[in-house]
């Protein structure tokens, strides 16, 4: 078979031929579909395309260095699947964005700027979670001591508790905070081990302070946090009176964790209003179980039984041996009630009388203080709702002096 035997104007014809330009073509048809095009439209209409110029080359974007920024970018928190995750393992109502979510867990160790850290939500947090536990309490013990009042709120909203709650929740911490680490880590400035932190200054110091006197109940509730405890912030500045408080130094896991918690109760609240930080506080705080009787440590409750009869205005306790075994063994058994007059107060048992006679003291106390009404209801259940009066609960005229 012979081969074909093409022309010399067939080469080009088979040479590959430059194809235009998409962006040249497109130009060209948007100037000339447009019907209500100008005179200066309809001359650059008559242009050739070899007459257009070539657009200049896109510079590529000059990408920021996210190394030098003390906390990731608020628009890195939509690219986060932690962030996300954690938004939908809490079951957070859409109206808190993922931005806010992502402010809560920057502390203000780590960042220090007050626009990107959660120091405003915490504070508010703080005293939500304050106040809502507080009626909590006092509403269904109206009776409790102010020691088991404050040791009963740190058991619900102390930074141990918190901090138990947030590893529940599974937040991590980063290593170190950065403008690169994944917004849905905790950040914060870490505490070197073995150091502790000081005491605070200026007007949360306790007056008379170098006279070491004794710390009572009244002071504590008029000095001291929502827990009794003494204060740990520190001023920034000379003067401590009219300075802003030093947030920005180092703080322990624990500490980081508990500021979170508190954020998070605050972003609630603002996004979701009085009901969605009611039903937040309900669910992950006091569906929480504690043993208020465990809270009680008793010094002399013998004494105080007796105090507090006279305050009644009871007749005095006489404890009265209910039943025993073994008297003359190794291991006696004794059941003793304390009664005023034909009324029982309490019982318990010991190995001895002494013992005995004791727990049933104490079994009577803890039976006073521990009383609860029926029906339970607490002053923010009524608030912003119109037309509905608030009925006052039973509250005690508190413990017994000594």
């Amino acid at each position: 078979m012979k081969g074909l035997r093409l022309p010399r104007w067939s080469a080009s014809i088979l040479a590959r031929q430059p194809r235009p330009r998409c962006g040249q073509y497109q130009l060209a048809l948007s100037v000339r579909l447009q019907s209500s095009a100008t005179s200066t439209l309809q001359a650059e209409d008559t242009l050739q395309l070899d007459d257009i110029a070539t657009p200049p080359t896109a510079q590529p974007s000059k990408i920021p260095d996210l190394t030098q920024l003390p906390s990731p970018p608020p628009e890195a928190a939509l690219r986060s699947a932690k962030l996300s995750a954690l938004h939908s393992r809490l079951s957070l109502s859409p109206r808190l964005p993922l931005q806010t979510l992502a402010r809560c867990l920057v502390d203000p160790s780590a960042d220090p700027n007050p626009s990107f850290n959660n120091l405003s939500l915490y504070l508010l947090g703080e005293d939500l979670f304050s106040y809502y536990t507080c009626e909590e309490i006092t509403c269904r013990y109206p009776r409790l001591p102010m020691s088991v009042m404050f040791a009963a709120m740190y058991a619900f909203v102390g930074s141990k508790a918190l901090a138990a709650i947030v590893r529940e929740w599974g937040v991590e911490a980063a290593a170190e905070p950065g403008g690169e680490v994944d917004p849905g880590l905790l950040q914060a400035k870490r505490r070197p081990a073995g150091t502790d932190e000081e005491v605070g200054e200026g007007r949360f110091e306790r007056p008379n302070a170098e006279r070491r006197w004794r710390r009572g109940i009244s002071s504590r509730t008029v000095y001291d946090d929502a827990f009794g405890d003494e204060r740990t912030s520190q001023y920034k500045g000379e003067n401590p009176e009219i300075g802003v408080l030093d947030r920005t130094k180092p703080v322990t896991l624990e500490r980081a964790s508990t500021n979170f918690a508190r954020a998070l109760m605050g972003a609630v609240y603002l996004h979701g209003g009085r009901p969605a930080a009611k039903q937040f506080f309900k669910e992950h705080i006091m569906s929480r179980e504690l043993s208020m009787s465990s809270l009680f440590d008793f010094k002399q409750p013998t004494r105080d039984l007796s105090r507090l009869c006279a305050r009644e205005g009871f007749e005095s306790p006489v404890a009265r041996i209910i039943s025993e075994t073994g008297r003359k063994s190794r291991h006696p058994v004794f059941v003793v009630g304390v009664y005023s007059g034909p009324d029982k107060l309490g019982e318990g048992s010991g190995g001895s009388l002494d013992e005995a006679r004791t727990e049933a003291a104490v079994a009577a106390l803890k039976g006073w203080y521990l009383y609860s009404p029926l029906k339970v209801k607490v002053p923010s259940d009524n608030a912003g709702e119109r037309g509905q009066s608030w009925e006052p609960v039973y509250i005690d005229c508190g413990e017994v002096v000594v």
